[in-house]
């Protein structure tokens, strides 16, 4: 073999061992990129997951405790305080005079949440500033008696088991909006186990297509 012919196989020798240790470096290389993608998204996730919503949402406490399961026991059901007009329309949360149906300034039990209201508002006859679950933007119409009445739905499929509950718990409101976080859900990504779960519109549409076999028009709804 010529002097040429081997320095021309000895090049084409290290010419290979250097794209081997290229491709060697090049995967290591890529590897480490993975590895910290999977750790990015993984901070992002739990970031996003956990510390978001603590920050999208403050937490306020209501006025008092309210015992529904106590006045539930003792008015037999939800719609002793939470009444129909005449003309259909739903009273919302009780005013102090429903209250005072039966409540006077004398405490009606010893607990510190009676002595709160009747200290606070009874004796000043003065409305609770109850914070609402359920409120729905300004330009949504909801008809209760349409749905209780009309469709025949429970409190429940839309309040869930409210009236079994013994503390109120925190009012969370979102930061940007203004509105309560049962209207997204407590799930971040909107998922929901239960009919209560949460109060979106698409909730609303999913149920009348089930229900009607249509979705509904825009102004049934939104006046």
């Amino acid at each position: 073999m010529s002097e040429i012919e081997n320095k021309a196989e000895n090049g084409s020798t290290e010419i290979a061992g250097e794209g081997t240790a290229g491709e060697a470096k090049d995967d290591k290389g890529l590897g480490l990129g993975v590895i910290f993608f999977i750790i990015a998204f993984v901070a992002c996730f739990l970031s996003g997951t956990l510390l978001f919503p603590k920050l999208l949402y403050s937490k306020k406490e209501q006025p008092f405790n309210f015992d529904h399961a106590l006045h539930v026991g003792e008015a037999g059901d939800c719609e002793t305080c939470h009444s129909l007009r005449e003309d259909g329309s739903f009273t919302g949360i009780p005013k102090l005079a429903t209250c005072l149906d039966c409540h006077t300034e004398e405490p009606l039990g010893e607990t510190e949440d009676e002595a709160v209201f009747t200290e606070e508002y009874v004796a000043k006859e003065k409305e609770v500033p109850w914070l609402v679950y359920s409120r729905q933007p300004d330009c949504v119409f909801f008809s209760h008696v349409a749905h209780t009445q009309a469709g025949g739905m429970d409190c429940v499929s839309c309040h869930g088991h409210i009236g079994e509950s013994t503390s109120s718990r925190p009012y969370e409101e979102n930061r940007i909006t203004g509105y309560s976080r049962d209207i997204w859900g407590q799930n971040i990504f909107g998922i929901k186990k239960n009919s209560w779960d949460r109060m979106k519109m698409d909730d609303c549409a999913k149920c009348h297509k089930k229900e009607t076999g249509h979705q509904g028009y825009c102004f049934q709804c939104h006046k």
